[in-house]
């Protein structure tokens, strides 16, 4: 069942559920909604806001952004939010955003930030629907949606949180202040990075599902992915890949949670390097980045 037929009979039900449950369904344990569609955004928001808000997450730990269908009452309460913060870029993101009621509490957190094509199955040329289909010119593949997996784009993400925030509440000196204490530690966070990339001689990678596009781009690193619109390779494109992974004397493996392991060991037995778990998607954006950096950088030392 394709999203778009799913989410129909969610508004009928949605428009009901909101006539029924009044103002207060809009709080949690007494704080108003913030809504994130994701677990990395929901950590930039916290640190900002920090626990004056109950933030829902619509994609749960562990599950796949690509295979995502929200339930009705994450639909009311998204409805509910004061602010909707999204990464713009993911396709389930459009296809539910755009049935917002009240379309300016979303916050679109790619703004700013210079794009990159990608052919990642979740991050297609629909996903870019609130941005002009102009923005997909010249990426034959659509757009890549990990901003969050680099400090220089997070820095980016968090200051399209703040402005958004402020513009709400402009009184609060406590989410200044909250605000330059995190873009702080995303410049430090940034300089170790780079700092560990550069002293590394290892300059490549082989990951499953293209997810660290941008992380690649800020610390001149090659990305070389195992998967291609979101289908495994055929012999020949495997082929393709050990050949270029040897070439650039890869010592890196890395594939993720949510994708199997299984077409990965092949190509690490043929290379000659061991896999490596990460999770693009884990909550703590902060510690995954530096986790991925050491994997990368340390991997074979």
């Amino acid at each position: 069942m394709k999203f778009t037929a799913y989410i129909s009979p969610l508004i009928a039900a949605a428009s009901l559920s909101l006539a029924s449950c009044g103002e207060g369904a809009a709080k949690a344990d007494g704080r108003q909604i913030m809504t994130a569609t994701i677990l990395p955004v929901k950590h930039i928001i916290e640190q900002i806001v920090g626990q004056d808000f109950a933030i829902d997450v619509l994609v749960p730990a562990g599950a796949s952004p690509e295979t995502f269908e929200p339930s009705p009452k994450q639909y009311i309460r998204m409805n509910e939010s004061q602010m909707v913060f999204a990464t713009g870029l993911i396709d389930f993101e459009n296809a539910l955003l755009a049935r917002m009621e009240h379309k300016d509490n979303l916050v679109d957190l790619s703004r700013g930030i210079e794009l990159m094509a990608g052919s990642c199955s979740h991050g297609r040329h629909e996903a870019i629907a609130s941005r002009g289909r102009d923005a997909a010119m010249g990426m034959p593949h659509g757009i890549d949606p990990h901003i969050w997996t680099s400090p220089r784009e997070l820095r980016t993400m968090a200051r399209n949180v703040y402005e958004a925030v402020m513009m709400r509440y402009p009184d609060s000196v406590k989410y200044t202040r909250s605000y330059e204490d995190f873009d702080g530690r995303l410049r430090r966070l940034d300089d170790e990075c780079r700092a560990m990339c550069e002293a590394s001689k290892t300059k490549a990678f082989v990951v499953y599902h293209p997810a660290l596009t941008y992380f690649a781009r800020a610390y001149g690193m090659e990305q070389i992915a195992v998967e291609t619109d979101g289908k495994e390779p055929s012999a020949r494109e495997l082929a393709r890949v050990i050949d270029r992974a040897r070439a650039a004397h890869v010592t890196a493996l890395l594939y993720q949670s949510q994708f199997p392991k299984s077409v990965v060991e092949v190509v690490a037995r043929d290379i000659g390097v061991a896999c490596r778990e990460i999770d693009p998607m884990a909550e703590d954006v902060e510690g995954n980045i530096l986790e991925i950096t050491r994997t990368i950088t340390q991997s074979g030392q």
